[in-house]
């Protein structure tokens, strides 16, 4: 950048040209400053006045904000993406200098609102790396959180990103350099891209980092060992370091992601299930919303992992179960447990503002009043049903001694309701903590209590009326007289000011005692100031004892509220067991069930029948069910009771979902290939030991090749692959299955129609179902009346294997000219019209769509199609042949097959056993 400014305005702009930040605030004395371009752009997103700085002959645009309001417009600008670089003011032989001290950016602002944690991730690729080729990283900044893995596959990438939905992501150089990664990155998350210096993911560089920073057999400790892994991690050290937010003493652990222990969620699968965020995106309606009866942000926010996150330990999950399970059944217990969490401060993020050196009076009060909670949440459980359940364990778990010792240290040290900063009138520290500070203070008091009676003194000793002694930042300690006795005051009165109705006089005591007052101030506010950056440090010291404490507490709020929603709800604690059985009896869908009167439905599956085939009517609630499947288990192994009269179900090691398709034009994919992209992921992926909720395949393309594609996935699901799966199907050919493959069963969901009325049982039944009831529902969705009587009638016609009539736009009117009705045959395997007439005669099908052939006798009669394709009329005609005039009669063997065609039920034939006939049937003619 070059400019001709100087002064204030020139040093802002070189220092915003130093760094890569986008905006710039700089400290100018009690404000902090912006200038040029960043004056614009902050007053267009945070609403600030506009000013004119001259420097140099040239007008600058100028904003500003005072010292203490920084913080406020700070997360404002990152949360809408933007990195800001903080330039502090500092004194200088010369004056004044500034320098930028930290880089605030998404995922390294340290006090942001709300409980939803903040991560700051990175990802790496490794080309020659021949096993694990990417590497991802995860820090949350505001809790020491940090977590690195390394992934063979993209798709596990995208399904860590989906479930950490980070706000900031550093891509390394084999990823910013390859555009489809990238883009692939990009829409994988809505986090905004940082590019950091690539010399930071040099595998060796991090990893000597790394092993500064955790100690040396952290790495190995949490089997860190691919160079894209350690790359990703490193950098982010490095950039949390670079950024100068200091909070790397906070990160005390480095945490693997553990896929091995965990359920495999991909994204895809979390967003159809709606676990934190809606199809929509939004928070109401989802599994997190509907259970989230925690008491504190960190309850909230560790809720959120154990759904995204489930476990495969059965130990760990019959430990979770048996304390929701206590829990659930000790309401008064429940209760006052939560009670006592209400309001707990989240200490996680405390230890993060206290090892940055951000925390100020009130947070360590807030740290000391988590810390009491300890004694008060073991009284809560002693003498209850909790007594002899794992509770108690939880919260056991950190250092009690050494919280005891920390919470006493901050208890002598900080007064009880201290200011929100140090200055002022002090008060920060407790009496008796500081000898040298009480004694300063004690001195301090007794000066101000010399000027608090200065006024009376004076009245009495010199006969004065209307007097009072008071200060302000211009005049210092005066007193003041009033007009009408002013000319009465002592000699050793100077006046100051005169104003309207008084006047302000100073005496060479008074001054003198403002001097020490002063002098006294200024020392107690460093002393103050010392001796409490001293006890900041000691809590910044026990960051990892108040991590402990925070993440106890969180449990103790997650299974509580666990406990409540299940006592609430109904819910019952499921049984694990090693087999394949899994049995759901009453089952309901944890999130429909608070807003509808829900109709339970029973489950089934082992290693007999491990394949359901599910059909029924559209709206029927086919895929609610099959999603409760899904979230039942889901919820199981996060250590939830689950919505049912009962529940026994092995553990999975994934759950695998397509449901539907998001139309990503925009992105170069249609409908049909998101479709066949999440269909062959979960081909890849599953197991034998995954469950898989497959809601409709192959219905984005042509009929048959729909069919196709749902056939042989079924078969290599079934055969191959082996996973439990649910199959919802609008295509009745594929529940001949059941026939022919032995894990194979049909269910449907139940339908009652009555005098042309349908109802929804929302029953699920053994067995397939023949009707789908589109044109019922076409009518519930307000398609016009036209529309759904038409849809009725050439809904019969197709099933009576009739023809059908295309109807012109001219209504009453018959002939070719459009005007009219004209009758079709509807060919069902090339799903198109293949013959036409005027209203008074008919063509033979065969010939109407190749007007060189018609009237060939030749010609078999099965080039025409099928079902409905082939019964072009509604008689019989006086030839051999059925709608045939007497002169198109056709021989015995063709008549013989159009015969069995005739008594062929399409819909009920499989398509194996179809093309069997129809390749039958084409021998006979070809021997003709």
């Amino acid at each position: 950048m070059t400019t001709d400014a100087g002064g204030i305005v020139g040093e802002f702009l070189s220092l915003k040209e130093s760094t890569d930040a986008d905006v710039l605030a700089m400290q100018c004395g009690d404000f902090y400053e912006f200038f040029a371009d960043d004056a614009e752009l902050v007053a267009d997103e945070l609403d600030l006045k506009v000013s004119q700085k001259s420097s140099h002959g040239s007008s600058y645009p100028m904003a500003g904000v005072p010292l203490s309001e920084l913080t406020p417009y700070l997360k404002a600008l990152v949360e809408r993406g933007y990195r800001v670089a903080v330039a502090e003011q500092y004194e200088t032989d010369d004056g004044h200098a500034r320098e930028i001290e930290r880089v605030v950016s998404p995922g390294t602002v340290v006090d942001p609102d709300g409980a939803e944690a903040r991560y700051l991730a990175a990802v790496e690729h490794d080309d020659g790396d021949d096993g694990d080729a990417w590497g991802v990283a995860f820090a949350e900044v505001t809790t020491g959180r940090f977590h690195a893995a390394a992934f063979a596959e993209l798709d596990d990438v995208r399904a860590e990103l989906h479930r950490f939905a980070p706000v900031e992501l550093l891509p390394g150089p084999g990823v910013r350099d390859d555009d489809a990664r990238l883009a692939d990155l990009r829409e994988a998350t809505d986090a905004r891209l940082t590019l950091h210096e690539a010399e930071a993911f040099a595998p060796g560089r991090a990893r000597h980092r790394l092993g500064d920073h955790f100690g040396t057999q952290a790495l190995a400790a949490v089997g860190l060992d691919a160079d894209p892994a350690v790359a990703a991690a490193g950098a982010v050290l490095h950039y949390v370091d670079e950024t100068g937010a200091g909070v790397l003493a906070s990160m005390t652990r480095l945490g693997g992601l553990d896929a091995g222990g965990r359920v495999a969620l991909d994204a895809t699968t979390q967003r159809n299930l709606e676990l934190v965020e809606t199809m929509r995106g939004e928070s109401t309606g989802t599994l997190l919303d509907t259970l989230d009866h925690t008491e504190t942000a960190a309850g909230t926010r560790l809720l959120r992992e154990w759904l995204t996150r489930p476990r495969r330990d059965r130990a760990e999950l019959e430990r979770r179960g048996k304390a929701v399970e206590a829990f659930a059944s000790a309401a008064l217990a429940r209760d006052r447990l939560l009670d006592t969490l209400d309001g707990t401060a989240d200490l996680e993020r405390l230890a993060a503002r206290a090892t940055s050196g951000a925390a100020g009076p009130r947070d360590l009060v807030a740290v000391r009043s988590a810390l009491e909670r300890l004694p008060e949440l073991a009284a809560a459980i002693d003498g209850t049903e909790l007594a002899d359940s794992p509770v108690p364990d939880v919260l056991a778990r950190p250092d009690q001694g050494a919280a005891r010792d920390l919470h006493d240290e901050l208890s002598e040290a900080i007064a009880a309701e201290p200011p929100g900063s140090i200055g002022g009138d002090g008060g920060v520290i407790a009496r008796g903590y500081d000898e040298e500070l009480d004694e300063l203070v004690a001195e301090y008091e007794e000066a101000v209590d010399w000027l608090d009676t200065l006024a009376e003194r004076e009245k009495r000793q010199h006969g004065l009326s209307h007097v009072s002694v008071d200060r302000n930042k211009t005049d210092g300690y005066y007193i003041q007289v009033g007009k009408s006795v002013a000319g009465g005051v002592p000699e050793h009165y100077h006046e100051i000011k005169t104003l309207k109705n008084s006047k302000r006089f100073v005496t060479e005591e008074l001054e003198e005692r403002e001097r020490t007052v002063l002098r006294m101030e200024e020392r107690r506010e460093e002393l103050e100031r010392r001796i409490f950056e001293e006890v900041r440090e000691r809590v910044a010291a026990e960051a990892e004892l108040l991590q402990d404490v925070g993440r106890a507490l969180a449990e103790l709020d997650v299974l509580a509220a666990l406990g409540h929603h299940a006592a609430t709800n109904d819910w019952t604690r499921p049984a694990f067991t090693d087999g394949d059985e899994l049995r759901i009896e009453a089952g309901r869908h944890p999130v429909v069930e608070q807003t509808t009167d829900f109709v339970p439905n029973d489950l089934r599956m082992d290693s007999e029948r491990g394949f359901l085939i599910v059909t029924g009517p559209n709206m029927s609630g086919k895929s609610t069910y099959m999603r409760q499947c899904a979230l039942i288990s889901l919820l199981a192994q996060a250590g939830s009771f689950v919505p049912a009269d009962s529940a026994t179900l092995p553990l999975v090691d994934g759950v695998y979902t397509r449901v539907g398709a998001l139309d990503e034009l925009a992105q170069g994919r249609s409908t049909f290939m998101v479709e066949m992209q999440e269909l062959s992921n979960i081909l890849h992926s599953a197991t034998e030991d995954s469950l898989v909720i497959l809601d409709e395949v192959g219905r984005g393309t042509a009929t048959y090749d729909g069919i196709s594609i749902a056939w042989a996935a079924t078969e290599y699901l079934h055969n191959e692959v082996r996973a439990r799966t649910l199959f919802a199907t609008h295509y009745h050919e594929l529940t001949a299955l059941a026939e022919h493959l032995p894990r194979v069963a049909n269910v449907h969901v139940a339908a009652e129609e009555r005098d042309g009325e349908v109802t929804f049982l929302r029953r699920v039944r053994e067995g397939p179902t023949d009707r789908s009831y589109g044109v019922h529902v076409a009518d519930l969705a307000g398609v016009p009346d036209p529309v759904v009587g038409r849809a009725d009638e050439v809904l019969d016609r197709l099933r009576e294997e009739k023809a059908i009539e295309a109807r012109g736009a001219g209504g009453g009117g018959t002939g070719a000219d459009g005007d009219g009705t004209r009758q079709a045959v509807f060919d069902l395997s090339a799903g198109e019209f293949v013959a036409g007439g005027d209203g008074g005669g008919r063509e033979d099908a065969g010939d109407a769509g190749d007007p060189d052939r018609a009237g060939d006798p030749d010609r078999p009669a099965s080039a025409a199609g099928n079902g409905a394709a082939i019964t072009a009329s509604d008689g019989d005609g006086e030839g051999g042949g059925r709608g045939l005039p007497p002169d198109r009669a056709l021989d015995p063997e063709v008549e013989a097959v159009l015969s069995a065609l005739r008594d062929t039920d399409v819909n009920e034939t499989p398509p194996v056993e179809l093309m069997a006939k129809v390749q039958e049937w084409q021998a006979r003619l070809d021997d003709e």
